[in-house]
């Protein structure tokens, strides 16, 4: 195996310092009953930093707005006790020298009517679409938008105050944020549609306000994708061109570092130009901000793939480290792999990658 150093030179951006390159992807576990997390909650993130994971980046966690989630067992980040139960996570992450960021994250119209803690509440959407052509819901108003906003920057405001170390809003994956990105779900006439540039204004609103709740030195990260649930082939940006016409009032609007979502960190985003450049590779060149890849990092296949064939076995990091030494991005995400080696970066640095346990779906359910 190639040496993994690069993966263990400290990273450093405003408040944040970290002693390695190593993240725990975000992972919804569905752990915490009337959205509160418990204590077993709190000792399945100190595992990952006893570790030693130099950042971890929690499960989608609910701001404060009512229809953020359809799912009663995802935990909240808002109320007393959602909160109260957040601080011990805080405290035994910190207690063993971590690093943790909550993510922040609306669902929108993927929460179906009728479900989640306030099943009365309206689903939110820029349109109303579930995709082109589909209405299931009602546009979002101003006033929607204006409180969805407020709920997101209220949330980051708290993990200020619990001690968190930043916040990660999730723009990925079909969710709230990502629904405004895309025109087959965002027609919207005002300034939140239209072009690609205009379609992320939402996003770049959101991170003006939370900037605004938790001042200059709180980090703020913030997760897209191309691909999404409903489309594995999908693509925001064909283009380096189009990608930077997206992500420039992302980073006009202050995020620290783009968290890029790939199913495998190894696939070039543009092979058509010649480059082996991953997304991560390019937003990075694009935008001037360190970034985050992510993608079956040691393992042989991506999460879709692995789940219809009951698991993925261990792999080499070698192409990983080959591009994290050549500068293609900062920080590289590890998602699966975490849920079933808790100490993943300590075997890792020991070289002891044959030591890792495969993953295997029913490990989601059965391990801490």
């Amino acid at each position: 195996m190639t040496s993994p150093g690069i993966l263990f030179k400290p990273f450093k951006l405003k408040s944040l310092n970290l002693p390695n390159r190593i993240v725990m992807a975000p992972m919804t576990r569905s752990k915490s009953p009337e959205q509160i997390p418990n204590d077993a909650v709190a000792a399945y993130y100190r595992a990952r930093a006893e570790g030693g994971t130099g950042l971890i980046l929690t499960e989608g966690t609910a701001p404060e707005h009512k229809s953020a989630t359809n799912d009663v067992n995802v935990p909240h980040f808002h109320g007393t006790e959602s909160l109260a139960g957040w601080g011990k996570v805080v405290k035994e992450v910190k207690a063993v020298g971590g690093h943790i960021m909550p993510q922040l994250w609306h669902q929108g119209v993927v929460r179906h009517p009728g479900t989640g803690p306030y099943p009365e509440q309206p689903s939110m959407s820029p349109s109303g679409l579930a995709k082109k052509d589909k209405k299931v819901a009602e546009p979002m108003s101003n006033a929607d938008v204006a409180d969805v906003i407020a709920g997101f920057a209220n949330s980051a405001h708290y993990a200020q105050e619990l001690g968190f170390d930043g916040v990660e809003l999730h723009g990925a994956h079909g969710y709230l944020i990502d629904q405004f990105f895309w025109d087959g779900t965002n027609e919207r006439a005002d300034r939140y549609g239209g072009s690609l540039a205009d379609r992320a204004n939402f996003a770049a609103d959101i991170t003006r306000a939370v900037r605004k709740a938790v001042g200059p030195d709180f980090p703020i990260l913030l997760r897209f994708s191309q691909w999404k649930q409903q489309d594995f082939g999908a693509r925001l940006a064909h283009t380096p061109d189009e990608l930077e016409s997206f992500l420039r009032p992302l980073v006009d609007a202050g995020v620290d570092i783009l968290h890029c979502s790939t199913r495998r960190f190894w696939e070039p985003e543009f092979p058509e130009l010649g480059s082996d450049m991953n997304l991560a590779g390019w937003t990075r060149k694009l935008s001037g901000l360190p970034t985050i890849s992510v993608g079956s990092v040691s393992l042989n296949m991506d999460f879709i793939t692995a789940f219809r064939q009951a698991g993925a076995e261990i792999s080499s990091i070698d192409k990983l480290i080959e591009m994290m030494e050549r500068g293609d991005f900062d920080l590289i995400a590890v998602g699966r792999a975490l849920i079933v080696n808790p100490d993943w970066a300590n075997k890792v640095k020991a070289g002891k990658l044959s030591e890792l346990t495969p993953y295997s779906p029913e490990a989601l359910a059965t391990l801490v």
